[in-house]
């Protein structure tokens, strides 16, 4: 068992031990995705035998992830007790608090769902594409549920989609508050703040543990209300001379809102491009959760009839993934081609580790000759997450016992947990960990106790936990070394080299010419170990590979993939 980290000195979570048997008294919280990761946000409470799942979402792939669709969270953890899961809750209706709830599903489809009426919306068509009927319960803000053991409580919070929600757990061995991802925008552009005032009541009955969204915790005062950046938008569809192709979240509803309003006003024509968006938003129109404007919207098979003046496009792409509708307008690969004299918004903020992806995008899209405003040059996109400010004023009103800093990287759980420190809450009493942490709580003191695996799942095309960092590892040498391939024929009878060796190079700047040096080598190498009785096919190629790799590590300085073959004849 290992003592809580200091914040000031961070012990790294591979020193934690296996956490010993949950305590009869205790609520034990096991972060499997969300800490270390801005993505794949799961966190599961455990007491009385019984377990709750706080959110289940995904993690989109980085460059050194080549060939990976999704990153899960760490479900072996889960595999044999899915049985006792009382419910999965879910915040809200992003892919990083939702997007993995199929692939858990499929293990247990009739594990309950429980959301606000939108999330519920979201994660249902999600998981009709994947035949699953879910058992869902729709909750909403002031609503009380008990599941087992677990006594929940629902909170309004806003953030960057309608109809987010905080949840508060109530249970015999302690009380326990996650925020979700939230933000205190008092001028919300759906009327809907976050409930303070439950906080404060909450806090009043007592918080044992404050689970808080940590992204923008380095980010000082407040996060900019979303009202205060129509006038951008306003401006840019003021200024522009041809189309506008705006690129946001397929569930950022209130963003979408404002474009369609600005094209009203500019009398223009909205089209919706990409599965995802079409689907999201047609789902927040039907809940009433978008106000489409009459005569607005047109589908996008009827723009090529319009002046590009008087078109706009809604797509997905922000960040820089490789299949959505801009990445493939920015290589040519889409039917929108855009030219001269179109005006790109990009209405987000950058994740972590998207950064030269969406730089690309914004570079391909210049190159063609299009205007592109982003939030680096304009105030086009205000965050959905709390800044510093505003987490001050939530540890102030709430007054937790104990804190355990959520979603973000490293950097922002620290900063989190810095900011709990400035309130009065005791450094001791504050859990900074990562995923696969353990905290148990007992008798109002949280530890943390140790941490299980907690390793990423990679969805690959149809595969889904059959991609390992072993195979990452080969793409990625493949990518950047490229490989070798060494052919060698030896006589069955003899021993001795029958043919080759004949080597072939891929992914090299240097001509093939370069490799005959190598062959003697190859030769020698082989003949030695045949003279000494060496026959096995594996020891042989185990011979051939040290020996090019050897070669190519000190006159190329590279360390590619080497395949060699031995046949036999």
């Amino acid at each position: 068992m290992t003592n809580a980290p200091s914040i000031a000195l961070p012990i790294p979570l591979p020193e934690l031990t296996t956490p010993p048997p949950i305590p009869g008294n205790a609520l034990r919280i096991v972060a499997l995705g969300g800490l270390g990761d801005v993505g794949r946000n799961m966190t599961v409470l455990e007491t009385q035998g019984r377990l709750l799942i706080i959110d289940c979402g995904v993690l989109f792939p980085e460059d050194h992830h080549p060939g990976i669709d999704l990153i899960l969270p760490g479900f072996e953890y889960l595999d044999d007790r899915l049985d006792q899961v009382e419910a999965i809750v879910l915040t809200h209706g992003h892919e990083d608090h939702i997007g993995a709830v199929p692939f858990l599903l499929k293990r247990k489809p009739d594990i309950p769902l429980i959301g606000s009426r939108l999330t519920m919306a979201l994660i249902e068509a999600k998981l009709k594409e994947h035949r699953i009927k879910p058992y869902t319960l729709t909750v909403k803000e002031g609503q009380r549920e008990k599941l087992g053991v677990f006594d929940l409580e629902f909170v309004a919070v806003n953030h960057s989609i309608p109809d987010a929600l905080a949840v508060f757990v109530r249970t015999k061995a302690g009380t326990l508050l996650h925020t979700g991802d939230f933000k205190m925008d008092q001028l919300p552009l759906d009327g809907r703040l976050t409930d303070l005032r439950a906080f404060a009541r909450m806090g009043e009955e007592g918080v044992d543990l404050f689970l808080t969204d940590s992204t923008n915790a380095e980010v000082p005062g407040f996060t900019t209300p979303e009202r205060e950046i129509a006038p951008a938008i306003d401006r840019v569809f003021r200024d522009a001379q041809r189309r506008i192709i705006v690129a946001c979240f397929s569930s950022h509803v209130h963003r979408v809102q404002q474009v369609l309003d600005a094209a009203q006003k500019s009398g223009r024509k909205v089209a919706m491009v990409g599965r995802s968006m079409l689907r999201n938003m047609g789902i927040a129109a039907e809940l009433g959760y978008l106000h489409v404007p009459d005569g607005v919207l047109v589908d996008v098979k009827k723009l090529d009839d319009l002046p590009p003046d008087k078109v706009v496009l809604i797509c997905t792409g922000s960040q820089g993934e490789p299949m959505a509708a801009l990445s493939r307008m920015a290589n040519r690969d889409h039917r929108i081609e855009v030219g001269v004299g179109d005006t790109v918004l990009l209405a987000s903020s950058l994740i972590p580790g998207n950064e030269n992806a969406v730089y690309r995008i914004i570079n391909g899209l210049m190159m063609l000759g299009a205007d592109v405003v982003h939030k680096g040059n304009a105030k086009v996109h205000v965050s959905g997450h709390a800044s510093a400010g505003e987490l001050l004023y939530c540890y102030n009103i709430v007054k937790p016992k104990n804190v355990m800093p959520v979603h973000g990287e490293w950097r922002h759980l620290v900063a989190n947990a810095e900011l709990a420190v400035a309130t009065g809450i005791p450094r001791r009493n504050i859990m900074v960990t990562r995923d696969g942490g353990v905290v148990d709580l007992v008798q109002g003191r949280a530890k943390l106790v140790g941490a299980v695996p907690c390793g990423y799942i990679y969805v690959d095309g149809s595969s889904v936990g059959g991609t390992t960092e072993a195979l990452l590892k080969d793409r990625r040498i493949l990518r950047d070394e490229g490989f070798i391939t060494c052919i060698v024929v030896i006589d069955a009878a003899t021993g001795k080299i029958a043919s080759g060796p004949e080597i072939t190079a891929r992914g090299f700047a240097e001509d093939d010419r370069i490799f005959d040096d190598v062959i003697p080598k190859v030769e020698q190498a082989l003949a030695e170990a045949t003279g000494n009785g060496v026959r096995d096919e594996y020891q042989l190629q185990q011979i051939i590979r040290r020996t090019i790799g050897g070669w190519v590590g000190a006159k190329i300085r590279r360390r590619p993939m080497i395949i060699p073959v031995v046949i036999e004849a």
